[in-house]
């Protein structure tokens, strides 16, 4: 019975420093995340979405700032494959908040992971660990006309 305890022990040592010893930042491609047919499906057409400097048509209304930070269980899988589906709850997320205030856009996405704002038209950033991957997201909700 000792020895199923110390060796119990010992594993919940090693995995819990494990799950922290990693927490690396990546840049990945907004355009293969959002290319899937569940990014499709979950986002529908409701609400637009611009990215970084992004030209866009000038605003009938501006309805606010918005923000998210989203995490998701990146076990077993590649940070990739984590961070494409963590990008995607924040972009629902977002969705949802502009839809709640009478936006049909959100504008100026851009990251915040670790309140570090990075604005760009092409990449979001994740930050992707051994257990858990996370994405933060800020933008503008506003109305354009249709």
């Amino acid at each position: 019975m000792k020895k199923i305890t110390i060796l119990g022990l010992s594993l919940l040592t090693l995995f819990s420093s494990i799950a922290y010893a990693r927490n690396d930042i990546g840049a990945y491609s907004i355009s293969e995340a959002l290319s899937s047919e569940t990014a499709k499906a979950k986002l529908g057409n409701e609400v637009q979405f611009y990215f970084g400097e992004q030209v866009y048509a000038e605003p009938l209304q501006k309805l606010g700032d918005l923000k998210t930070n989203k995490k998701t269980n990146a076990f077993n899988k590649s940070d990739k494959e984590a961070c494409e589906w963590v990008f995607l709850s924040a972009m629902i997320a977002l969705k949802k908040s502009a839809v709640k205030q009478g936006g049909n856009a959100i504008v100026n996405i851009k990251s915040n992971y670790k309140n570090n704002l990075t604005s760009s038209e092409d990449t979001f950033q994740c930050g992707a660990g051994a257990m858990i991957a996370g994405v933060a997201l800020t933008g503008e909700v506003v109305k354009l006309a249709e």
